[in-house]
């Protein structure tokens, strides 16, 4: 059976996502190493909360790298097979390249919340929007893009699944997208409660500081291939990861190719492996013929262990 697994980023995150683990060492000791390399307790925060600080991106990103890898380890410790390939949804592919051995998991804590700080500091709180479009195929999401702009930024930066679409940009032209989306025949337009533009051409300043940043971050080849958001190629020179990294943070995530690629590739099974289900919900919408299982309490483990 050739596995493939798929690390969730941002947006998959809930107070209280490890409680189906329950005591177990893997997960403690992991949020553990977390919190030692931050300086802040992310066990307290993933369990008590609140939800506004753990929805703060600058703790989202940590909390839920910290999450993947947690549920990484319990897998291995499980004896869990070894995966023919790797890939993560946006910073889910920061917990990819540390499941791969490229990144020190400490490393890559420290490095996700200066991604965060830089992605925050690029666009002010209030300045920039995100919002799913569904219903529409991509190209009728470009088009609604381009003629919505109006000077402003609007682009199209999560590829997600057929139907659906990410927008991110101004405040006010998202706002023009969302109704322009719905008067060309969208389902829905739904406001994200995000406060970054993630993806967008306003992240440029950001992924420069951090392709800048990189630069003092050790990586190694991976053990395993990762299939980068932004080319869907996988890498193996320490500096092409860190470029992808980097141009990562200002083109869009291409999922549904990611997908397409993983099966092209002679993948037979595909398992998130983090909180919630947004993948795997994904998966079965871009291809149905491709079996999709999540890694989210003990019984889910012992399925896809069994299966």
């Amino acid at each position: 059976m050739k596995l493939a697994f798929v690390f969730p980023g941002q947006g998959s995150q809930s107070v209280g996502m490890m409680q189906g683990w329950g005591e177990r060492a893997e997960v403690r000791a992991t949020f553990a190493e977390a919190s030692d390399a931050l300086g802040q307790d992310l066990w307290a925060l993933v369990t008590d909360g609140p939800a506004d600080l753990l929805n703060q991106t600058v703790n989202t990103q940590p909390a839920m790298l910290a999450a993947d890898v947690a549920v990484w380890r319990v897998w291995q410790a499980a004896g869990g097979a070894t995966p023919a390939l790797l890939a993560g949804h946006s910073l889910g592919e920061y917990a990819a390249l540390v499941a791969a051995g490229a990144l020190g998991f400490a490393d890559a804590i420290r490095l996700v919340r200066f991604r965060a700080e830089a992605m925050q500091a690029a666009v002010p709180e209030g300045v920039g929007a995100m919002a799913a479009i569904l219903g529409l195929d991509d190209d009728a999401v470009l088009a609604v893009c381009s003629e919505a702009a109006a000077g402003e930024v609007v682009e199209a930066v999560n590829l997600n699944s057929p139907g659906q679409v990410v927008i991110a940009g101004n405040k006010a032209a998202v706002e023009r997208a969302m109704a322009l989306a719905k008067e060309k025949g969208a389902k829905r337009a739904l406001p994200l409660p995000v406060s970054v533009p993630s993806h967008s051409s306003l992240m440029l300043p950001a992924a420069e500081k951090l392709l800048a940043h990189l630069q003092g971050v050790t990586i190694a080849t991976p053990n395993i291939p990762v299939l980068h958001n932004t080319d869907v190629q996988s890498h193996t020179e320490p500096d092409a990861i860190r470029a992808a990294l980097a141009k990562q943070l200002h083109t869009p995530v291409r999922w549904v190719e990611t997908m397409q690629a993983l099966k092209a590739a002679g993948i037979e099974r595909v398992i998130e492996c983090g909180p919630g289900k947004v993948l795997a919900g994904l998966a079965k919408r871009i291809d149905a013929s491709l079996p999709a299982l999540v890694l989210v309490d003990e019984a889910s483990l012992q399925a896809a262990l069994n299966n």
